[in-house]
This record gives C-alpha cells, sequence and structure tokens, in this order.
C-alpha cells in the first residue's frame, strides 16, 4: 500500500491516505512512497551529530534532541506535551527542516486550532499535517502514524529536487510529531480483537511492540554517501495518574532515544513546559550539544536536583544554614529562569547567556517576578549591543576572553535593569527579618526554658 509524497504536500492537511481533507483542491504529486517501509540498515546510518533547537530551555540544555534521534514526551493529560511539539515545529521556521504533525484519534476542531496555529506563526508553508480524527474508523487511526513517517522519507530520501539522495544530492531533515502513539495503539487493540487474535497484556495483541518499534525505527541520520538526511521522531504518550510502568508507555520508553516527562504537579505550579529533570534524559542528543550549552548547562540538572531536595526544609526558614539557604534561593530562580510561555522560543545563543548569567550568581538578587524579564531583555540587550559576542557562542567554548566581557555585559546590564525594575524587597529588608525571625525563636525557647 502507497501513499502520495512530495513538496506540493507542504502547507496541506491529508488523512492517513494522504489525500486532502483542507478544501484546498487536490495535491499534484510526482511520488508515492509505501506506508510500510523497511528502516535502514546499521551501515547505511551515522551517528547523531547535529541539534534539533525546539527553543525551550529546560529542553535544549537538560535533554537535547538531535536529528535523528527518537525523543519520546510523555506525560498525563494536560501537561502540554502537544505544546511542547508545537513550539519544537514553529522554532523550525528559519531552519531548513520539514515538519510532520501527525494528530491520532485527535477532535477536528484540535487539528483546526493547530493548523491555524502553525499559519499565525509562519511555519505552515514547512509543514504537512497528516489527520486520522476521532471520527475515522480504527484502520485509519492505525496507519496514520505510518503515513506521516512514509511523507518524511520522501524528503530525507530525496533532495528538493526529488533525486535520490547520495553523495552530491543531498538529503533533507524532517522532524515528524506523533501525537500521540497511546491512540494508535488503542485503535490497533480494537482491530485485532475485532479479528479474533488472542489478547495479551492489557488486551493488546502479542505484537504491540512490533508495531512501534518498526515505525520508531524509521527514524534515523542517514550516513553522508545516503545523503546525509535525516528524521527525528518526536512520539507523544499518554500516561494515566502519572503510570510510566503501564504497558504501551514502557515499550515505548525502552524503544526512543530518552524521554521528556511532563509532571502534572509541576503544570498546575505554573511551571511551562512542566520537564521534570530527575526523569527526563536524552540519551544521545548531548553529542549535539552546541559546546558552549554542554559547557554551561553541565550541572544545571545537579543544581535543580539539590534544589529538589532541599525543597522540603524551606518551611524552616531561618534556621536554615547559609548553605542550604544559598541553594533554595539559586535553585528558585533558575526555575524561574526555566520558565517559557507558548510560542516563545529563545535562540541558542540567548539561552547560553541566560544560564551563564544563573551560574555566576547575577540572577540570585533578582525578584523572581523579573526573572523572566530580566532574561528577555538580557537577550535582546546582546543582540543589539553585542551581536559578535552572541554569534561566538554557537561556534564553540567558551573562552576565558570570552566569559570576562560576557560577566562585564552582563553586570552592566544588571545595573540599568534595577534602575528601570527595581526589586520590590531589598536585601537589607530579608536579612534584618531573618534576624529577626532567629531573635523571636530564641526568646520563646527562653520562655520555655523558665
Amino acid at each position: 500500500m502507497d501513499i502520495p509524497a512530495g513538496h506540493a504536500m507542504l502547507g496541506r492537511v491529508v488523512n492517513s491516505l494522504g489525500q486532502p481533507i483542507d478544501g484546498l483542491g487536490p495535491i499534484d504529486t510526482s511520488h508515492r512512497r509505501p506506508i510500510e517501509f523497511k528502516a535502514p540498515g546499521i551501515m547505511a546510518r551515522q551517528p547523531v551529530c547535529e541539534p534539533v533547537q525546539t527553543g525551550l530551555m529546560a529542553i535544549d540544555a537538560m535533554v537535547p534532541i538531535g536529528r535523528g534521534q527518537r525523543e519520546l514526551v510523555i506525560g498525563d493529560r494536560k501537561t502540554g506535551k502537544t505544546s511542547v511539539a508545537i513550539d519544537a515545529i514553529v522554532n523550525q521556521r528559519e531552519t531548513d527542516m520539514v515538519c510532520i504533525y501527525v494528530a491520532i484519534g485527535q477532535k477536528a476542531s484540535t487539528v483546526a486550532t493547530i493548523r491555524e496555529s502553525l499559519l499565525q506563526h509562519g511555519v505552515l508553508d514547512k509543514t504537512v499535517i497528516v489527520a486520522a480524527t476521532a471520527a475515522d474508523a480504527a484502520p485509519m487511526q492505525y496507519i496514520a502514524p505510518m503515513a506521516g513517517a512514509a511523507i518524511g522519507e520522501y524528503f530525507m530520501y530525496n533532495d528538493e529536487y526529488g533525486n535520490p539522495a547520495d553523495a552530491e544530492h543531498r538529503g533533507g531533515h524532517v522532524l515528524v510529531v506523533y501525537d500521540d502513539l497511546s491512540k494508535q495503539a488503542v485503535a490497533y487493540r480494537q482491530m485485532a480483537l475485532t479479528l479474533h487474535r488472542p489478547p495479551g497484556r492489557e488486551a493488546y495483541p502479542g505484537d504491540i511492540f512490533y508495531l512501534h518499534s518498526r515505525l520508531l525505527e524509521r527514524a534515523c541520520k542517514m550516513s553522508d554517501a545516503n545523503g546525509g538526511g535525516s528524521l527525528t521522531a518526536l512520539p507523544i504518550i499518554e500516561t494515566q495518574e502519572g503510570d510510566v510502568s503501564a504497558y504501551i508507555p514502557t515499550n515505548v520508553i525502552s524503544i526512543t532515544d530518552g524521554q521528556i516527562y511532563l509532571q502534572s504537579n509541576l503544570f498546575f505550579q505554573g511551571q511551562r513546559p512542566a520537564v521534570d529533570v530527575g526523569i527526563s534524559v536524552s540519551r544521545v542528543g548531548g553529542d549535539a550539544q552546541v559546546k558552549a550549552m554542554k559547557q554551561v548547562a553541565g550541572t544545571l540538572r545537579l543544581d535543580l536536583a539539590s534544589y529538589r531536595e532541599k525543597q522540603s526544609f524551606a518551611q524552616f526558614g531561618s534556621d536554615l544554614d547559609a548553605t542550604t539557604q544559598y541553594q533554595l534561593n539559586h535553585g528558585a530562580h533558575m526555575m524561574e529562569l526555566l520558565k517559557q510561555g507558548r510560542y516563545a522560543a529563545l535562540d541558542v545563543e540567548d539561552q547560553i547567556v541566560s544560564i551563564f548569567a544563573a551560574k555566576e550568581n547575577f540572577l540570585d538578587d533578582i525578584d523572581l517576578d523579573h526573572v523572566s524579564l530580566f532574561r528577555d531583555e538580557l537577550a535582546q540587550y546582546m543582540q543589539e549591543r553585542h551581536p559578535a559576542l552572541r554569534k561566538s557562542l554557537s561556534d564553540g567554548k567558551i573562552s576565558d576572553e570570552a566569559s570576562k566581557r560576557l560577566k562585564q555585559h552582563i553586570a552592566s546590564f544588571k545595573e540599568h535593569f534595577l534602575s528601570t525594575c527595581p526589586n520590590k524587597v531589598k536585601e537589607e529588608d530579608v536579612t534584618a527579618k531573618a534576624e529577626s525571625n532567629k531573635t523571636n525563636a530564641l526568646d520563646q525557647n527562653v520562655k520555655v526554658g523558665e
């Protein structure tokens, strides 16, 4: 079984058979691709070596994604899984990546909303939306992800003129989002039970693992002799009450090269994206990370883990020693730094500058409410005043000279920032309050002793 594929499909919404469903007329394509296609062998591939920038600091710094990687986005319903994927697509506006968004078992109104968002942000003309909505039959939902992979493979296995990719004709780069594979598994279970196939765990058929493994194995980075193209997969899995040990989540976790775990508790606390850095991991993306980012973000995960451990002691206030108070304050500012709104992507150079400023303790005495504003204005300041230094950050490691200059520029900006956005609570007031609490506690202890 094959479906049409080609550059004419960009900007269109199609069903699982490649037929247009957006009312904009027929699609004139020159090629067709099989829905089921054998994944490339070992020798046809090369290791992941180029980054996919999502524009989300929590992901690009701690759970980096590389071209050709399979990174699972997993979490409960309504924790921002689709938002992360759409932000990643929107951030490819200025890159050479083609994006495929596969909607499986979603409401048609949701797909229409996503299409409108992509159109407004100028990225629809390099995106194909494959939609098998909740109203479609189970077989259509079952083949939708494979149809999306087939359309993506056209761009990976061919150059921009449709010639087969080789050493002279470079293959393209594709980002495919499968939203979500839980619903594809349910559709496949429905088909298997209808065909009286013996049910296994959770009534899924025995080959449900093979269904997802052969789909995700099609994502790869091709060798230079085969055109050097790539297909990056972002499968999405929905968990029930945070249970990652269920059948489908464990299957897909074991197949993919890492997972971004979105936690509902963090989401409801206002941490967006709600990435749980403790359980999230990228197994190969670090090899593709920008060197300067690797340099500044190396201890970020440890800092946040230390902050989480000490958070439970925060209620004791001034009874904590100075080191613990510093870690709590520093960690709270780091968590605030990682908050980003929808469609508020940051360039990798701006992310590096922000994390550098946080590591060098420039943020620790700024009000938490002002941290996001400080980050955004610092990015604008570096773009306008010091573009050469900013651009050099994406070329290699931060040298001692560059580090010295960065500190000077950040200190200069911070002085200006505090004059326009002064802190609501001054540092002296905090110290005085802490001393007051300590004195009161001592007085109470004396009274108890009497």
